[in-house]
């Protein structure tokens, strides 16, 4: 298994701390959440994101598997909280030099 980057494992350590700032602050600037085909892009669209559907639904993350393809880190968590509930796949783009989320695509 590969080891999360930290701005993957700062942004599932935030969520799992209810900490709003912590997880938007593991973004670029211009980052992207692509939660099944909807995207939040820029730090305040994903502050809102995370406030109706992660965060303020008090989400956490159980990660599974973790593995790169390419330019992506490929991970498997059981995600719990009072929203939804199950198994997620979430692939991770980082930004240039790695300090930063570029894009997190939610998938089944």
């Amino acid at each position: 298994m590969t080891e999360l980057p930290a701005p993957v494992a700062e942004a599932f350590d935030a969520t799992n701390a209810g900490d709003l700032d912590r997880f938007v602050a593991a973004f670029a600037d211009d980052g992207v959440i692509d939660d099944w085909g909807r995207e939040f892009r820029g730090r305040e669209e994903i502050a809102g994101w995370s406030r109706r559907e992660s965060i303020g639904v008090h989400q956490t993350f159980d990660v599974g598997d973790v593995r790169e393809a390419g330019d992506e880190v490929i991970v498997a968590a059981d995600v719990g909280g009072d929203g939804f509930n199950g198994p997620s796949t979430f692939i991770f783009r980082l930004a240039p030099g790695g300090a930063a989320i570029e894009r997190m695509v939610i998938t089944g």
